[in-house]
Order: C-alpha cells, then sequence, then structure tokens
C-alpha cells in the first residue's frame, strides 16, 4: 500500500465526517468546501472550483509530455432517512450517504495523498470530484463547464461499491454497463366541474387510466439486451382531495428504462405519441417534461484494458460479470465517455451487505485502500 496505517486511519476518519453531513444533488457546497480543504495539504498544482456547480478538479501535473488521466467521485447525498445505529450516521434529517458516494470520495483522497507525495513520471492525474450524479445533471453540467476544456482526459476511470458481490472482489467488462433512463413528467390539463355535473368539465379521468396501462405497457421488461425496455409508473395524482369537484388536471410520472441511448430515443417517442393521442382525444391540454435523464454507460475496451491490468496486478479477483453486468440502474459516469475511453469498475462490498439506497447502507471502509491501489496502479502503468 501506498498510504502509511496512520494516513489510511485518517482517510477512514474523513470518510465517516462526510458521512454525518450528507447534502443532495445541487446543493454540495459545504461537502466541496471539505474536500478542497483536505486536498490543499497534498499540494495539487491545481485546484479548479465550481465546475458544473458544486465540482472541483484537483491536478497533480509533473509538467512532462503525456496523456491525462482523470479519476471519478461522486460528491452527492440521497434524500433518504437513515436509520442505521454506526456512530457516524447522518445528522442531518431526511438525508444520507446511503450510496457510497462519501467513500468514493475517501478513495479518491488516498489517491490524493499518494500523488501529492509522489507525481508520475510524466502526464498528469485529474481526480475529479463531480456533482449531483443522483438526479443525472452532474456529469453533463460538467462537460458543459467551459473551466472543463483545460481538464479534458485522454483517459477517465471510476469506480462504484456493489453489495451482494463478496467483499473486496471486482466486477468489469466492457460494453454496456449502466441503463439509460429518465423521468417522464405528463401533465394533462382539462377543467373543472362540480361533482355533481361533470359534463360541464373536461375531466382527465378516462385519459389517465389508459396512460396508466398504456405506458406500462410499452416496456418488456425483457433480458437486458438491446430491445429491453422497461417503463415503471412512480407517480400519480387525479384532481383536488374534495368530493365536490370533477377533476380538471391529472399528473403521472413514468420512469423510462432501456439499455442503448438508441432505444431509448425510440421509448421516448412511443411514450410521447401515446400521450399526445390520449390528450387529444379528451379534448385535454398536454405538458411533457424530462428529469433525471441518465445516458447509457459503456466501458471503452481500451480503458477496461488498464483497469483489468491494475486489478490483476494488486491481486484482486475479479469475479464472472455476465449475470450481474449489465444492470438496470443507471450512472451518468458514461457521459465522459464522449470526450476520452473510460470505464468504470465494480468492487464489491459483501455478499450480505446492505443494498444501495437502503436506509441502513453504510460504505464498508475497507474499500478505501483496495480501490487507491487499483487506481493509483493504473495511473502508474500509464503515466510512469
Amino acid at each position: 500500500m501506498f498510504l502509511t496505517d496512520e494516513e489510511i486511519i485518517d482517510i477512514k476518519r474523513f470518510r465517516r465526517e462526510l458521512h454525518q453531513k450528507p447534502e443532495i444533488s445541487g446543493e454540495e457546497a459545504e461537502t466541496a468546501l471539505r474536500v478542497q480543504q483536505a486536498l490543499l495539504v497534498t499540494f495539487p498544482d491545481r485546484i479548479e472550483s465550481n465546475l458544473g456547480g458544486h465540482g472541483l478538479a484537483a491536478v497533480y501535473d509533473v509538467g512532462a509530455d503525456g496523456p491525462t488521466v482523470m479519476i471519478r467521485a461522486e460528491l452527492d447525498g440521497l434524500p433518504i432517512e437513515e436509520i442505521s445505529d454506526v456512530a457516524h450516521r447522518s445528522t442531518v434529517a431526511g438525508k444520507g450517504h446511503l450510496c457510497g458516494h462519501d467513500g468514493h470520495m475517501a478513495i479518491l483522497m488516498a489517491l490524493a495523498k499518494g500523488l501529492g507525495r509522489k507525481r508520475p513520471a510524466r502526464g498528469r492525474v485529474v481526480l475529479m470530484f463531480q456533482p449531483a450524479e443522483e438526479n443525472g445533471a452532474g456529469a453533463a453540467a460538467v462537460l458543459a463547464d467551459p473551466k472543463f476544456a483545460a481538464l479534458k482526459p485522454d483517459l477517465a476511470l471510476s469506480l462504484h461499491n456493489f453489495p451482494g458481490v463478496r467483499l473486496g472482489h471486482a466486477l468489469l467488462r466492457d460494453g454496456p454497463v449502466n441503463c439509460a433512463s429518465r423521468g417522464m413528467k405528463i401533465i394533462l390539463k382539462g377543467k373543472t366541474s362540480h361533482a355533481s355535473y361533470p359534463e360541464d368539465g373536461i375531466a382527465p379521468t378516462f385519459a389517465m387510466a389508459n396512460l396508466l396501462g398504456g405506458l406500462t405497457a410499452l416496456g418488456n421488461n425483457a433480458a437486458l439486451g438491446p430491445d429491453y425496455t422497461l417503463v415503471t409508473v412512480t407517480h400519480a395524482r387525479l384532481g383536488e382531495p374534495a368530493f365536490g369537484i370533477s377533476p380538471g388536471q391529472a399528473e403521472i410520472w413514468a420512469t423510462l428504462r432501456t439499455l442503448t441511448d438508441e432505444r431509448m430515443t425510440a421509448l421516448v417517442h412511443a411514450a410521447e405519441a401515446l400521450a399526445c393521442h390520449q390528450a387529444q382525444a379528451a379534448g385535454l391540454q398536454l405538458k411533457i417534461s424530462y428529469e433525471d435523464v441518465f445516458r447509457q454507460c459503456f466501458n471503452s475496451a481500451e480503458a477496461v484494458d488498464v483497469l483489468r491490468r491494475a486489478l490483476d496486478e494488486e491481486g484482486i479477483t475479479v469475479e464472472r460479470a455476465s449475470e450481474l453486468l449489465p444492470m438496470k440502474a443507471s450512472e451518468d459516469f458514461g457521459l465522459f465517455r464522449t470526450v476520452a475511453p473510460s470505464a468504470m469498475f465494480f468492487l464489491g462490498a459483501g455478499e450480505d451487505h446492505p443494498r444501495l439506497h437502503n436506509p441502513d447502507y453504510d460504505f464498508p471502509d475497507q474499500l478505501i485502500s483496495l480501490g487507491s491501489r487499483v487506481f493509483m496502479r493504473a495511473i502508474r502503468n500509464v503515466l510512469g
């Protein structure tokens, strides 16, 4: 290990401090400030802050020509109440680091300490602390930020912890690893009337009922492949909670999910056509909007080769990924593939560990040294 036992203890303490003060997507100002203050003692050559919101990047540049390797972690927590009994549980009501992003930040902090002590032989390393992963907005905002042009990587790497896989074992594959998804919000607007005279209004009742079934039917929930589709209705509301009013408005939220971006385009078209048909048939106004938009996450073969070599040289077992990857959940790291070869690997958090987004989840501290070793090995293999 490239860090001392005392440094590992300090980084674990740092991770637990982050765990106690989670901030959700778009609100990570204090988290970013904590990270920036911790990075300063590693003497990066440059820190770029306010990237795509509250994101920041620490640059370790030896000054010799060579590629740029970016390692990415996430800043945000979740709007979920933590019920864990650990001493470092969240102190913020209704919010928790229940996906392990605190641990991912700690892994990059371990890298920062190592890079502060010894730069690579050539090129530079960018440690990217990205905002707003949980709602899919962060990677896109970072890439759109003019400041990112000076940080553009030649190789982008990341990891995510994975409950359900043996502690310290890894999953890795090239090709698709996470689905594309987006939240679709449909608003149907008609006209209220007295409940005794519904014919005097324009109620969205039947259109809403038809859409609830029709949207769900657009999903085949088949085996993950190019034709996979899933539509999950997550929320619906009709009218006001009153017995004297025939409803004049309805709202439906649905999550659209596909393996590929191309299939998502087709699914969006089908869902919009269905909503338009139902609205027109009922004489309703229609408004459609989208949130939590995630592109497909696709591992580049070149980047996978770098990670596979690092995992092998660090003696980390890579399990067969065919049954677990690609996964239905989404991840916005895939957007970085638009600027450089990129890959994410998955590090087992334990077969019986609470699952991601569970209210009793906590990141296993044992993964900090494992994850940072893999990334440091990858950095040294590429940059010397």
